[in-house]
């Protein structure tokens, strides 16, 4: 089932490509069949996971030999995280590809970018080999690449070269880790993940073990991304197109925080021990940072855009928590690590439903200046209780989805280091502040003359963000369903350190 859900919009990528007889309606409704496989069959595969005590960590394993001689083949397989992670992508890519969107007379090869790039996103969260890991890691940058670069708007081509350099060299330094701890193994070659975690190559903090440490962090804190390697997010938003924003932000830079947990926090947790509480610095850091500076901006994405960086801040400080090797913690330990997943699905799901509504004020005025709008309350009420409801969620508000993540993060983060803990605790009183700003800018106050007939929400735009909603909400008021599945993950990932 996890193959068939990686290669199935692998395989409809492939046949947009060369089905020259379909139009716009054709490719958009064969884009959506297709996106929809991988998101019923993850949800099989959830339904028969089996998260007792006892289960198996990786579950519906299956692996074909591909490279023998370096231990290299098709693994697939998940956890609770990784299964977890899969799912919220899947049901994003399926809301993204949905939302209606401008292919500038080019549907086939829009939908068909979108179909790779959740194909190879899937991968990422599904593959068992560290090798396959890395080829879906630099794949993704392509089908993004084109996405910004000939959907986007502005200085679309720029920001999509930037997004591609920047992050391709911090793919580069996770490359050269992979080399260094896959060479370090003592009982020769393998980039079995399973393996890997078991044998725990490198130990210490020698300068050996660090320098790959470094690699690996410098990679992935790119991609995630944290102060002071986030510069090439804002523009990268700004100038997508919505839908893409919305995957940019909820499925791409997750890759970098679950990279982080399943790489180096599993496979060198001493050495990751040691520099926890560096690693824990930054993220206070890139919270902080994240959300004064999304407070200051007065463009309606870039404030959005900068609080993923507030966000993303929350989840890494609840890995390098998790990953602090304190004696008798390992229940705040596993607390905080279940956080910081939550924190990813809860960020990916309320996030993505922002950049789409932001995408949709582009639709309707072609500007993101928050001064240019005020009002639309009255003209645009479903588009102004989904922008609420999504802005409270951001925020923490109790009972939506982001509370439960960020209450479990500073929970276990607390009984490890209390005073990064509470200087963190000032970012969620900043977000609160930006975005009740940004709610009164948009839509209370007079109603400029230009917007009193703006349209509201569509159908299609209003189910989209419903789903994505309603989950938020239901995660919020009863998250047991999803923390039994994550927990499972967790304790065996914090256990095994």
């Amino acid at each position: 089932m996890l193959t068939l859900a990686i290669l199935s919009p692998l395989l409809g990528a492939l046949i947009l490509a060369f089905a020259t007889g379909l139009h716009e309606r054709g490719a958009r409704m064969l884009a959506v069949a297709v996106s929809a496989v991988p998101l019923v069959l993850l949800v099989a595969v959830w339904i028969g996971f089996d998260a007792g005590p006892g289960a198996p960590q990786f579950q519906a394993v299956a692996e074909v030999p591909w490279v023998p001689s370096l231990d290299v083949a098709w693994r697939v397989g998940v956890d609770g995280m990784s299964l977890a992670l899969a799912l919220m992508s899947a049901l994003l890519f399926l809301g993204s590809i949905a939302w209606p969107a401008e292919t500038r007379g080019r549907p086939r090869a829009y939908y068909a970018w979108f179909l790779f790039l959740e194909g190879v996103s899937l991968g990422l969260f599904l593959v068992l080999d560290l090798l396959l890991f890395y080829v879906f890691f630099d794949l993704s940058l392509v089908g993004m690449y084109f996405l910004i670069g000939r959907w986007g708007h502005g200085e679309a081509e720029r920001a999509a070269l930037k997004f591609f350099i920047y992050t391709l060299a911090g793919s580069l330094a996770f490359l050269l880790a992979i080399l260094g701890l896959v060479l370090a193994s003592p009982q020769g070659l393998t980039f079995d993940m399973r393996v890997l975690i078991d044998m725990q190559p490198l130990t210490g903090t020698g300068l050996y073990a660090s320098l790959v440490l470094l690699g690996f962090l410098v990679g992935f804190a790119i991609k995630t991304p944290l102060f002071p390697f986030h510069t090439w997010l804002p523009s990268a938003h700004v100038d997508a197109p919505g839908p893409a924003s919305a995957i940019l932000a909820g499925v791409l830079l997750k890759m970098g925080t679950y990279g982080m947990v399943r790489i180096p926090f599993s496979m060198m947790t001493e050495t990751f021990a040691a520099y926890a509480l560096p690693l824990g610095i930054v993220a206070v850091i890139s919270i902080l940072w994240g959300a004064i500076v999304a407070f200051g901006q007065g463009n309606l994405k870039r404030r959005i855009a900068y609080t993923s960086v507030n966000h993303m801040g929350y989840t890494v400080l609840g890995i390098a928590a998790a990953g602090a090797l304190v004696s008798g913690e390992a229940a705040a330990r596993e607390l905080a690590l279940t956080g910081a997943v939550v924190e990813m699905i809860a960020h990916g799901l309320i996030t993505g439903a922002l950049f789409l509504i932001a995408g949709a004020f582009w639709q309707r005025g072609e500007t993101y200046d928050l001064d240019a709008y005020g009002g639309l309350a009255a003209t645009a009420p479903r588009l102004t209780g989904a922008t609420v409801l999504a802005a409270f969620a951001s925020l923490g508000l109790p009972g939506l989805a982001g509370f439960v993540a960020e209450f479990q993060i500073f929970a276990g983060t607390f009984a490890i280091y209390p005073w990064l803990a509470g200087i963190g605790l000032i970012g969620i009183l900043i977000t609160a502040a930006l975005f009740l700003t940004m709610l009164q800018q948009l839509f209370f106050g007079p109603l400029p003359p230009r917007w009193s007939k703006l349209p509201d929400l569509g159908r299609t735009e209003g189910a989209v963000l419903a789903v994505l909603l309603v989950l938020v909400v239901v995660i919020g008021v009863y998250p047991a369903w999803l923390l039994t599945v994550i927990d499972s993950a967790s304790a065996v990932i914090v256990g095994a350190g």
